[in-house]
């Protein structure tokens, strides 16, 4: 990171390694869903427990470089933007622990030949958060390629909103009762959010990059 934050180093590393949570955060989710829709509950409450630390680490971890960027009046003209991309990233990884912890309680019965279309909704999504971490990369590097990874999670979160009709379309098309119906629909609507929140995030990313070119 050293254009925007060349003379703080501590900085650069910490945001750096709250971005590492992310994705890790992501990669968990990804395999903890597989795990789920394999009956390997065991593993999937192992992953469960790994993305709540992960969570905690990066909720310590942000807090502690906002405090930085207050106290230490480093970057002054961007630290609001930079503030609001971590805090609004932060609810990305929010999400995908709540998502798991829903999971957990509610044990949602998955059709088996929806499976599959469940794990491409996943990878799509988690897809979209790792290229919006991508993107915020990018914002503190290199500038001109942040509408790059933007365009990449916008294409992502547009295949989540695709993957997860076809899921609704074809879960209502079934002759289950309708209570099933409804508990997979809420689920897949709930993974499909967590892209929807990382589209949010380059939202607000596309707005900090153009301020940073002015």
């Amino acid at each position: 990171m050293d254009l925007l934050l060349k003379k703080t180093k501590e900085l650069e590393m910490q945001i750096d390694e709250y971005l590492d949570m992310i994705v890790k955060g992501a990669l968990t989710f990804r395999t903890s869903i597989r795990h789920y829709l394999n009956g390997q509950l065991d593993r999937f409450s192992d992953d469960r427990h790994n993305i709540d630390e992960i969570e905690s680490k990066g909720d310590s971890l942000r807090r502690a470089i906002e405090t930085k960027l207050y106290l230490e009046t480093l970057i002054p003209e961007f630290r609001g933007d930079v503030l609001g991309l971590l805090e609004s990233a932060d609810k990305v990884l929010n999400m995908m622990a709540d998502t798991l912890a829903q999971f957990d309680v509610e044990m949602p019965k998955i059709l088996e030949e929806l499976k599959p279309l469940y794990i491409e909704l996943t990878d799509a999504s988690t897809f979209a958060v790792e290229a919006m971490v991508t993107a915020i990369r990018s914002y503190f590097t290199e500038l001109n390629k942040v509408r790059d990874n933007i365009n990449k999670a916008m294409y992502y979160e547009k295949e989540t909103d695709k993957i997860s009709e076809k899921i609704k379309r074809t879960v209502f098309q079934t002759s289950i009762d309708l209570c099933f119906k409804i508990h997979m629909r809420y689920f897949a609507y709930h993974i499909e959010l967590i892209a929807d929140e990382a589209e949010d995030v380059c939202d607000r990313l596309s707005i900090a990059t153009i301020k940073r070119h002015l």
